[in-house]
């Protein structure tokens, strides 16, 4: 058996972050929902996602399927309840498919949208769904914790530098972890490093934290809690209640807070974000199926960066910004709460970036980080810019 995670009829609700992804690729915590799975499970996972992705995020069959939703977070009673469901059976709570199990034959047929053919079975439990971007800051620190457990579960810790100051011991370090003059408080959650991570002088951490492999954090940086830093990525200045995907800087003095930031992106030097608004009123968000702003229920919200998008030295981003995949900000001012895909400008105005420069950008930091910007991750960008371009009229 093997696991193939789909994507529903609400992956619409996760633009623009998963423009370049299958939902199960979105990092909550620690790990991605994918890779939360192939934990779980002990198994590989294919993907049902939207076409032009499938070349990067295979589908195939199996003898037999597990199809699970994308969306969900696994945890101990729902990986109890998804052992018991034979083929032609599926787990559901109301309206909402959360996995089926099919035979090689009759998996090419599955679409989330026709379950009238399998046996429904009614699972009532809680579980975690990321629907909604802002979820994914939300939810991030009861998946550190999850996550946690289940990466560290009958292992043992490296050792941290005794130059370090560490309070509480829910620390788990991986091998060669770089760390010296710096607190870690795990009073207020665990703290994970991952492998090659490097925490640089006269830091400030308290749980709950991930840092991810071969990931650094800048000098005299302060991170307040329920934060994740994916692998390969550069932070610094302050940091509360976030989520930064891998191949991501925001290497320097400033505040991010309450907010999710895709991979390959750049945050320049003193740029914020507000995470509240001034008369504490609920933050609304940008929402691409509507075309309009979506109460989120929220009043700490602050940005949600796709993959791709950038801004320069000293940009302020107001509460509750949603900026596009490959969007490029500079200039005074505040920008406006939504930055199309592939746009250019800031406060004044903004102009298409074109295709041609964008990936002359991206060819060079991918090329700063050892990776190739190949002609799979073109023909993606390439279907995004076709995609949104009625956002950018």
């Amino acid at each position: 058996m093997s696991i193939i995670l789909f994507d529903d009829q609400f992956r619409s609700n996760l633009l623009p972050l998963v423009y370049t992804r299958p939902v199960s690729e979105l990092r909550v915590g620690i790990l991605t929902i994918a890779d939360k799975w192939r934990k779980h499970l002990k198994t590989d996972a294919a993907y049902l996602t939207e076409s032009y992705l499938q070349e990067k995020y295979p589908l195939r069959y199996f003898p037999v399927n597990l199809f699970i939703n994308s969306a969900i977070c696994p945890d101990d009673d729902l990986i109890e309840a998804l052992d018991t469901i034979k083929e032609g059976e599926a787990l559901v709570t109301g309206q909402l498919l959360i996995a089926v199990r099919l035979s090689e034959s009759d998996a090419p047929e599955f679409s989330p949208l026709h379950t009238e053919k399998f046996k429904l079975l009614e699972y009532s439990k809680p579980f975690v769904r990321i629907a909604f971007p802002d979820n994914i800051f939300t939810f991030n620190d009861t998946e550190i914790r999850k996550d946690f457990k289940l990466i560290t579960k009958g292992r043992h810790s490296a050792s941290l530098s005794s130059t370090n100051t560490v309070l509480g011991d829910d620390i788990f370090i991986e091998n060669g972890v770089e760390a010296e003059c710096s607190t870690f408080n795990t009073r207020t959650g665990p703290i994970y490093l991952g492998k090659r991570a490097l925490v640089m002088e006269g830091c400030h951490i308290r749980g709950s934290f991930s840092l991810g492999d071969d990931s650094v954090i800048k000098m005299g940086a302060k991170i307040y809690g329920m934060t994740s830093v994916g692998p390969h990525s550069k932070v610094g200045g302050e940091i509360n209640n976030s989520v930064i995907f891998a191949n991501s800087s925001k290497g320097h003095e400033g505040y991010l807070g309450n907010s999710v930031i895709g991979e390959w992106c750049n945050i320049g030097a003193d740029s914020n974000n507000s995470n509240m608004k001034n008369n504490y009123a609920e933050v609304r968000l940008w929402d691409y199926p509507t075309e309009g702003f979506r109460k989120t229920g929220l009043q700490f919200c602050g940005l949600i960066m796709a993959d791709h998008a950038k801004c320069a030295i000293n940009t302020m981003f107001n509460t509750g910004t949603v900026v596009g995949v490959g969007a490029n900000i500079f200039g005074s001012g505040f920008p406006r709460n939504f930055v199309p895909d592939f746009s250019w400008g800031g406060n004044s105005g903004f102009e298409v970036y074109s295709l041609k420069k964008m990936f002359e950008t991206a060819a060079r930091v991918y090329e700063r980080r050892n990776a190739k910007f190949n002609e799979t991750e073109i023909a993606i960008l390439s279907r995004v810019f076709e995609m949104t371009e009625q956002y950018r009229r």
